[in-house]
Parts: C-alpha cells; sequence; structure tokens
C-alpha cells in the first residue's frame, strides 16, 4: 500500500502485500501421524490441501521467465537480512551493498558520494568519470529524491536509450524506476493531512498503462540477460499485481501474485493469503459479482480447502458462508469443480461430491475422493480400484507440504504416497498382508511407523525375511559428520534392524547379527547369541548360569537396540523415551464410515507376535527372567544367587515393582543374609561366579548342614523309623532261618 514516505527507497520492492509469517507449532512432543492408529478415520478424513501449492497452480505460463537459464539469475546477490525487518530499508540496504560489491572500488566511492548532492545535473557534471548509465542512473536517483519527478524520468530515459552494450548493470533499475515513478504521481497517500485513513482511489489509466509498460519491460531485460542483482523482474509481478487490483482487476492480479509465488517469492504467498481474506470479508452483493471469475474462484476454494485462515477452533462464521457461496450450482466452475467436490467432501456434503465428481475427469484428487465415497457407500472392491488409478494419476513429487492434525501427529503429505497407504489399510482388511506392507514401505520415512508395525506384527517372521533379502539391500552407514548433525538414519537400515530384533526374539541366534547396522550392534548380537546357547550347552550349572547372567546384562544394557520393538510396547523409534499407546485422535466433518479393523486374521497374527511381556521396556524382563534362570542353577547360599535376584530386582524396580518384588522374596526365601541386603536392588554387586564355583562343595555341605538343623527331629525320627525298619527286617530274617532245620525234620 502506498504510504507518505514511499519515494525514499527509490528501488523499494514490491514483493507482496506483506511478509509471511513463521509457521508456529505447539509446544511439547509431536509425532509423526499414524493411519493405523484410527482406520476408519484415516480413510473417511480428507486431509487438508496446502495453500501455497493450490496458489501455483494459478499461475499462468505467459509470466514465467522466457529463458529459463535466467529463472535463477546467478547475479543476484544475497544480503542477509531478518525477515521481520521493514522491508523498504531492507532494500535500500541491498541497493547500496550491490552498490558497494558490484562496481570497482573508484565507482563505488564516487556514486556514494553523488548521491549526498541536491542537484542532479550537478551530480551528472561531478560523476563525468564514471560510465555513462552509471552517471545517468545516479543523477536521476538524486533527482528523485529531491521530488523532481519529471528530471529523474528523463534521466532514466536517457539511460534506456543507449546501446545495449553500454547499459548492461542498470536496465532493469531505470526501467523499474520509471514504473514507480508513475505509480507514485497517481497514488494517493495512506493518510490525508489530518492523519486519517485516505479513500483508496484508482490509479489513472495514463499511469498505470505506463506503469505496466515498464514493469513489462523490466521482465523482459532481465530474459534478455540485463543485470539484476536486485531481482526486479520478480518484484515486478508484485508491482503490477498492485496496480490491477487498484483497477478492479483482481483475476488479473491473483494471476500475478500466483506467477510471483511460483517464481520464488514468498511475498506472492503473503499477498494472495491477503487478497482472500479480503475477499472473504466483502459484503455479499459485491463478492457474488466477482466470484464467477475463475482466477477468484480458484483463490477461495484454495484458500478453504487448505484451511489457510482456519483458527483452532476451525472455519470462522465468515468461511463457512463463503463455502455456501462457492457450492451454489449457478457459480460453481467446472474448470475448479475437482476442488469444489474436495470441498463439499470435506465439510461433510457428500452427495453433493459425489455430484460435482461426475463433471471431474481423472484428475489424481478426483479419484482420491471417488475411492473414499465408494468407501462410505460399503463398496471396498470400487474403492480399492479407485484408489489404483488416484496413485497412477498424482505424480510421485506432488508435494502439498507440512500439516498436524489437532493433537500435534504430523505429516508430509504427498498425495501419492497418502493414497497408496489409504489403499494398503484396505488390502491389510483383505489380508494381502505383504502387498499393504509394500504400499506403506514405499512412502519412505512419511509412514515408517505403519509400515513398522506391519512388519513387526503382522507380517511373519518368515515372510519378512524374504522380503527384506530381496528388496532391502543395506544402506551405506551414517558418517560420524551425518551422526552428530543428527542425520536419521535410512528407513532401509532400520527396517533390516527391526528385522534382526525379530530374529534373536525368536532365537534364530545365526541369522540376526548380518541386519544390524553398526559393527558394534552386529557383535553385542552374536555376544548375545552366543551366550544363550552357553546357557543350554555349557559343561557345569555354573558355567550355565554365568552365560545366562551374561546374556540377562546385554539384554538390559543393549535391549532397546537387540531386543526392542520399534513400535509398542518399546517404541524404539524414539528410544523409549514416549509411549504412543495412549494417543488419541480427532474426529472430522461426519461419522466414520462403518468398518471391521482389524480383521480377524490380522488381529489373530498381531496376537501371536506381541511382546513378551507385553508392557513397555518388555526387555527387562527377559533381562531379570534371564538372571532369575542364572539362579536357579547357582547355589541358593551364595553370593552369586542373591546378587543374581539383586540384579533382577534393580532392573524392574523403577518400571515393575511387582516383578522386582517376586525376585525379592525369592531372594528372602532361599537366599544367604549379605551385608548389602537392606539395599536390595538398589546397591547391588556383580555376581561372583568363581566364588560360587570355587566354594560349590562348601555350599553344598553348609546346605546339607542347615537343612539338618533345621529339620533335625523329623530327620532324626525318619532315621529311627529306618533303622526300626531294618533291625525288624533282620529279625525276620533270623527268625526264618532258625525255622527252616526243624522244618525239614
Amino acid at each position: 500500500m502506498p504510504t507518505s514516505n514511499w519515494r525514499r527507497p527509490l528501488l523499494g520492492l514490491s514483493l507482496g502485500l506483506c511478509l509471511p509469517l513463521a509457521p508456529v507449532h505447539a509446544c511439547g512432543p509431536d509425532f509423526p501421524l499414524r493411519l493405523l492408529n484410527d482406520r476408519a478415520l484415516s480413510l473417511n478424513e480428507l486431509p487438508e490441501s496446502n495453500f501455497a501449492f493450490e496458489l501455483s497452480r494459478l499461475a499462468p505460463a505467459n509470466l514465467a521467465p522466457s529463458n529459463p537459464a535466467t529463472a535463477t539469475n546467478p547475479a543476484v546477490i544475497q544480503v542477509d537480512v531478518e525477515y521481520w525487518a521493514d522491508r523498504f530499508h531492507d532494500n535500500l540496504e541491498m541497493r547500496e551493498h550491490v552498490e558497494q560489491s558490484q562496481l570497482p572500488a573508484e565507482q563505488a566511492a564516487l556514486i556514494a558520494q553523488l548521491r549526498q548532492l541536491t542537484d542532479a545535473r550537478q551530480a551528472e557534471r561531478q560523476g563525468a568519470a564514471l560510465p555513462a548509465e552509471l552517471r545517468l542512473y545516479t543523477a536521476g536517483a538524486v533527482a528523485f529524491a529531491q521530488g523532481e519527478d519529471a528530471l529523474a524520468s528523463e534521466y532514466f530515459q536517457r539511460l534506456l536509450a543507449l546501446p545495449a552494450a553500454e547499459r548492461p548493470l542498470r536496465s532493469t533499475w531505470a526501467a523499474y524506476s520509471l514504473a514507480r515513478l508513475a505509480t507514485y504521481t497517481s497514488f494517493p497517500p495512506a493518510t490525508d493531512d489530518d492523519g486519517q485513513p485516505a479513500a483508496a482511489l484508482a490509479l489513472a489509466p495514463e499511469a498505470a498503462a505506463s506503469a505496466r509498460s515498464n514493469l513489462v519491460l523490466v521482465r523482459s531485460l532481465a530474459d534478455a540477460g540485463f543485470a539484476d542483482p536486485l531481482d526486479l523482474r520478480l518484484a515486478s509481478l508484485g508491482e503490477q499485481a498492485r496496480i490491477a487490483k487498484s483497477q478492479g482487476d483482481w483475476s488479473g492480479a491473483i494471476e500475478l501474485y500466483a506467477s510471483q509465488l511460483q517464481q520464488g517469492s514468498m511475498g506472492g504467498y503473503s499477498s494472495l493469503k491477503m487478497l482472500a481474506g479480503e475477499l472473504a470479508r466483502m459484503p455479499e452483493p459485491q463478492l457474488l459479482s466477482l466470484l464467477p471469475e475463475l482466477q477468484v474462484q480458484q483463490l477461495l476454494t484454495a484458500y478453504l480447502i487448505s484451511h489457510a485462515g482456519w483458527s483452532y477452533e476451525g472455519p470462522s462464521p465468515t468461511e463457512q458462508r463463503l463455502v455456501q457461496l462457492l457450492l451454489r450450482s449457478d457459480i460453481a466452475n467446472l474448470a475448479n469443480v475437482d476442488r469444489l467436490a474436495a470441498l463439499s467432501y470435506q465439510v461433510g456434503q457428500y452427495d453433493n461430491a459425489a455430484g460435482l465428481l461426475t463433471h471431474a475427469g481423472d484428475s489424481g484428487l478426483a479419484w482420491w475422493l471417488r475411492a473414499k465415497l465408494a468407501l462410505r457407500a460399503g463398496d471396498p472392491a470400487a474403492a480399492s480400484a479407485a484408489y489404483a488409478k488416484a496413485a497412477k494419476a498424482f505424480p510421485q513429487d506432488e508435494d502439498w507440504g507440512w500439516r498436524s492434525n489437532e493433537v500435534g501427529d504430523h505429516e508430509q503429505l504427498k498425495p501419492h504416497c497418502r493414497v497408496e497407504a489409504e489403499s494398503a489399510l484396505l488390502a491389510l482388511n483383505s489380508g494381502d498382508y505383504l502387498a499393504a506392507f509394500t504400499q506403506l514401505y514405499s512412502s519412505g520415512e512419511i509412514y515408517w511407523l505403519d509400515s513398522a508395525v506391519v512388519a513387526e506384527r503382522v507380517l511373519s517372521l518368515d515372510e519378512l525375511k524374504v522380503y527384506v533379502d530381496a528388496e532391502v539391500a543395506a544402506p551405506p552407514a551414517l558418517s560420524q559428520a551425518e551422526i552428530d548433525n543428527y542425520q536419521p538414519r535410512p528407513v532401509a537400515a532400520r527396517l533390516r534392524e527391526l528385522l534382526g530384533r525379530r530374529l534373536l526374539r525368536a532365537e534364530r541366534y545365526d541369522e540376526a547379527p548380518a541386519y544390524f547396522d553398526s559393527p558394534q550392534l552386529q557383535q553385542a548380537a552374536r555376544d548375545y547369541g552366543s551366550a544363550r546357547r552357553a546357557a543350554t550347552q555349557g559343561w557345569d550349572r555354573i558355567s550355565r548360569a554365568q552365560a545366562l547372567y551374561a546374556a540377562a546384562e546385554l539384554a538390559r544394557h543393549q535391549g532397546m537396540e537387540l531386543l526392542g520393538y520399534e513400535m509398542s510396547p518399546d517404541f524404539a523409534f524414539v528410544d523409549g523415551s514416549y509411549s504412543l499407546d495412549g494417543n488419541s485422535d480427532y474426529a472430522p466433518f461426519g461419522p466414520p464410515p462403518a468398518a471391521n479393523f482389524p480383521s480377524a486374521g490380522e488381529a489373530q497374527r498381531q496376537d501371536a507376535s506381541q511382546a513378551q511381556p507385553n508392557q513397555r521396556f518388555h526387555y527387562r524382563a527377559v533381562a531379570a527372567e534371564l538372571a532369575n534362570q542364572a539362579a536357579d542353577l547357582l547355589p541358593a547360599r551364595s553370593q552369586a544367587f542373591a546378587a543374581s535376584l539383586c540384579q533382577a530386582s534393580s532392573w524392574l524396580i523403577d518400571t515393575d515393582s511387582a516383578g522386582a518384588r517376586r525376585y525379592y522374596l525369592r531372594y528372602t526365601a532361599q537366599g544367604a543374609l549379605v551385608p548389602w541386603a537392606a539395599n536390595f536392588a538398589r546397591n547391588c554387586p556383580e555376581p561372583d561366579f568363581a566364588g560360587a564355583r570355587e566354594h560349590l562343595w562348601q555350599y553344598r555341605a553348609t546346605a546339607l548342614r542347615e537343612a539338618f538343623t533345621d529339620y533335625r527331629w523329623a530327620f532324626l525320627a525318619a532315621l529311627s523309623v529306618l533303622a526300626g525298619g531294618i533291625f525288624r527286617r533282620r529279625q525276620i530274617k533270623r527268625n526264618r532261618a532258625q525255622e527252616k532245620p526243624a522244618s525239614a525234620g
């Protein structure tokens, strides 16, 4: 908008009506969206589009650079400027920076000196040593600063009249300055003499024509290779859009701002968002006269389906009114029909969406909507066919950007990937588990958590192994610099390690190590397998106990990496820092379609593959039980017995107090008193297996003596009975021996 001090920066760039605001995210941890978390919801909702992406569809081809090689001008000199700073001052700094860095030091110093003058003709004379284009432009700038607009215009026109070879540096500047002069002389100030807002007036037709021609000239000069270090080609689009809007040409302004955005200026985004808000608040009679214009309708539809104006409470009453106007049959434009169908679906007008889709053709969005409507009608076969067509129609690189739902779960929305993932939900329900996994895994990072659930809980171990061996090669390991910069590991590495952990849990120790990413984890996996095998193959009980305890320590201290579930219950993907089992979801407009998720077959597979025990940090319980099994093989009166149970309790005390107590009670019932018993589970020494082996017979003798002491009366009674029995037996035998001779006689 014009202001009373508009003229100060001669080359104040009009990149848009305002600056873009930085995206704001809620505080606290947020996580990737999981489509499997609520499958009916995932299939029912149509995610909001991206306003910037939708706007890029509005840009006409004739406003793009005619020479693609100059679309990104390598001569542009970047200046670090904070985005919230005053644009006029920033552009003044940019111009000064260019003059100081683009030119030889003597020329730059002379120009800086000439700009301090108040007489343009004096500046021209004192700049005689400068090349003609620099001398004429500097003199014009001095005239402009003094309010001598006619003289400034004369200097800029003289510059443009020079042979092309003599004006490579300032041609775009001169043309842009002529356009700004024309707009300045016609646009009123923002306030009147009393400081009150002035009435908005349209730019005079003659001035508008002059400004437009010079702005078009700026782009032509830039495309022809004339220097454009201030990117005036891009700024000219914003200036021309401002002129178009002042004359009531909303469609022209929208196209110009959209082209500006498409070519890299976020000012175009901000300006279009402001235009959309202005249109939405416009009185209905005035708005109805503009809505039939395709560009106006497309802008407002983009504004609504992307939720660009939404607050946390959802659409405002103004936006709700706008929805109803756009969906009127006498207004809807068939060139915009797939977006209008999307708008109808988002607000729950499903019949209206179906009607609009009969005119929508074969766009990816149209087929996506048809798939969702087929699901609502209870026809999964038709939905699957529509999903396949949608996936084929959406370009694989189409990206709607970052979105989050009401609980903060985020998603990089690539329609092709999202459509494939929703199709995977149907494949899961029909029992085609491997196809479902393949579709989810093809999204890479986006739906990795859903891929992990299917890989970990739905596919059989052999199904997963066959797929990984055939399709997922080990990626190169991350460099230390990448690790230090928190570079996420490729999903291929994560999938392979998920398989390695499943193999260890299934006691397939020889196969597992090759699937771990780092040499350190591969060695740890080998050590764990060796310890578990030694626990069944050792020559003596102490050795087997020592092997079990070694496996227990690995399970406790590296259990997340070796045995943990990627998803529930351990959530290895966040190193166990959070549990996502309690996350809730939000409901979209309208009820979700009726569906039975998961199917009985999938539920059976998930039940069979759940963690044992099915609790958070389940590997700690595995470790504790291994230590308990080690205690089974140790003398109960040994330090190693007490220490093994103490360690088992310590590994559970903070997460499973009942489990920790079971091991403590076993110690108190069977173990010997040890000096650290008062701090059991909190101050545990390592088991002394060597001492247990060295004093094994002593422990056995002590155990026998203590048993005799505790049960001596019963023992004596039993001994008496035994002795009496032996005595009687001998007596009977003696009696029979004495009776034999008598019988013989």
